[in-house]
């Protein structure tokens, strides 16, 4: 059960910094004159640029990102692990009676 804990440490530091890099990136500009065409010579994106460290490390956290969330899952599923929803019983009373009409008279 320590690898699972272990793995689980790593996947939230890695949703930590896919957090991190993607708020600290700069938008593409997109106020109401780029979406009617104001834009000048940007394309529809905005303006294509090289690929800056940011860019790359939130390419290689969103991987991980996704890598280990299906390896997680997978680790769950083999360690034979059930759902919290399907280990619960039934409730020990019994449902409540439907109520009488009013009696007219």
């Amino acid at each position: 059960m320590f690898l699972y804990y272990l793995l689980t440490f790593a996947y939230v530091i890695v949703c930590l910094v896919l957090l991190m890099v993607v708020l600290l990136q700069q938008g593409q500009g997109g106020d109401i004159a780029s979406a009617f065409g104001g834009s000048g010579s940007q394309t529809a994106f905005g303006a294509r640029s090289g690929a800056t460290l940011l860019t790359r490390v939130t390419t290689v956290a969103a991987v991980l990102f996704m890598l280990g969330a299906i390896g997680l899952g997978a680790f769950w599923q083999r360690a034979g692990a059930t759902s919290v929803v399907g280990s619960r019983t039934a409730p020990l009373s019994a449902p409540a009676a439907p109520a009488q009409p009013p009696v007219k008279k």
